[in-house]
């Protein structure tokens, strides 16, 4: 059989020195320039985008194509945090032109995402996204949108959904969500179709959104390594999504309060007075939430049965109101109920309003000589069907109220109150465990 050069070169393939080898592996690979980026890029820093394939951070410098690459004995990680590694990283938002929005929505015709807000689903370039329809409640400078934008863009985690960027068209700002298939918690509680169905209809379900929820909430809060105290100001049942199959809870709507100027926040690299300061908070978590005369906030947003005692009082949102927010989805998620309902009184022929903080305290106090765990028992969602560990389940509710203490300064920052949910969380699988049936296989047949 006549073989060609090639099947001939590849029986037989050439052998190399080692010499040749070696100079071979020192000759240094070219690297293809990126690509610039386009007009819509965020940031005009130099500093914050690509210009040769590496990263400048001043001891490593990190290639795109071969790693790390030590200079010294002292490790990369020694040398610079991961909060200023992570500056450097060219993720800018995308700018969306608003002729982009109208032509993604279909000049806002398509069908709405939300009954409460405007936002609508659509396919922006190229991505899958929701977009949501806000309004402006101050003045806002174009460059400080884009900056406050920029350093919002730069968070990440697993149970936030992450915000793509913005739109502005007159005193309206549309900001573009990444889509998440699920359903709101609240629909998940409580089905308009069929009231006895939940998808949550095991306790872990319900502790793993639990536990999603807090580790979130704490991100936002103090672990966004950004150097603001971000507050979310929108936590609610209706704002948390649900995932299939783990039932993984993801939280909606943040920056939106920043980017609409319901909170006024200042960024560290760039401060620009808007009138003179009126009234500073005093806590360490609102060291940052300014109040200000040339501020026009009239108005303030919040939800009947989710706004904290102080919120509704000053109108101000903090931290603090979060948490109280965030102990109120917790009681929603323990007993199933809406946070405020009311009840048709047959005797006094009124209608009287129920609270499922009320219902709570009730359920977990030793004063009127009643059975805690029986009360408790009653309290919490039938529909779990007296599955679930009781003393889980109290401790679980005790955090709650908590959260929804009247005084701000008695509520828990969300750091304590991930880690006591995580606890209960290992509990709750360990409890679940011993309750599964063993894995024995029986087989029956002729002997």
């Amino acid at each position: 059989m006549c073989k060609t050069k090639m099947a001939i070169n590849a029986a037989n393939p050439t052998r190399t020195s080692r010499s040749q080898r070696s100079q071979q592996a020192q000759t240094p690979r070219t690297q293809s320039p990126r690509p610039t980026p386009g007009p819509n890029s965020l940031s005009d820093n130099p500093s914050t985008s690509y210009s040769s394939g590496s990263i400048s951070t001043g001891t490593a410098p990190y290639s795109g194509s071969t790693g790390y690459r030590l200079t010294s004995d002292t490790s990369f990680s020694s040398r610079t945090s991961l909060t200023s590694l992570r500056d450097t990283l060219p993720e800018n938002p995308n700018i969306y032109d608003f002729s982009e929005i109208c032509a993604a929505t279909n000049n806002f015709l398509a069908r709405r995402c939300s009954s409460s807000t405007p936002s609508w689903r659509c396919t922006l370039r190229g991505a899958d996204v929701i977009v949501f329809q806000r309004k402006f409640r101050r003045k806002i400078q174009t460059s400080q949108l884009r900056e406050l934008l920029s350093v919002i863009c730069r968070s990440h985690h697993v149970s936030i959904i992450k915000l793509l960027g913005a739109s502005i068209s007159g005193d309206h700002i549309y900001l573009v969500y990444e889509f998440v298939y699920g359903a709101s918690l609240s629909d998940c509680l409580r089905n308009k179709k069929n009231i006895h169905f939940t998808v949550l209809s095991t306790w872990m379900s319900r502790m793993q959104v639990a536990t999603d929820l807090a580790h979130g909430l704490d991100y936002i809060h103090n672990k966004t390594g950004l150097n603001i105290n971000f507050i979310h100001n929108h936590i609610k049942s209706s704002a948390i999504i649900v995932t299939e199959p783990s039932f993984n809870a993801r939280v909606c709507h943040f920056g939106a309060a920043q980017l609409c100027g319901e909170i006024e926040i200042e960024i560290e690299l760039e401060k620009e007075k808007l009138g003179e300061i009126t009234e500073e908070a005093s806590s360490p978590a609102r060291s940052k939430q300014l109040l200000r005369s040339g501020s026009a906030t009239s108005q303030f947003e919040g939800v009947r049965g989710y706004m904290s005692p102080e919120f509704m009082v000053t109108g101000i949102a903090t931290q603090k109101s979060d948490v109280y927010a965030f102990g109120v989805v917790m009681l929603e998620l323990l007993s199933g109920e809406e946070p405020l309902k009311f009840k048709f009184d047959e005797r006094t022929k009124d209608f009287v309003k129920t609270s499922v903080i009320d219902t709570a305290r009730a359920a977990v106090d030793v004063g009127d000589g009643g059975s805690v765990e029986a009360k408790l028992r009653r309290w919490v969602d039938r529909r779990l069907k007296d599955s679930f560990p009781i003393d889980v389940a109290e401790r679980l509710t005790r955090v709650a109220l908590e959260c929804v203490h009247v005084d701000p300064d008695k509520r828990p920052n969300m750091g304590r109150v991930a880690g006591k949910i995580s606890t209960l969380y290992l509990k709750s699988r360990n409890w679940s465990d011993s309750i599964k049936m063993p894995d024995i296989t029986v087989s029956l047949g002729p002997r």
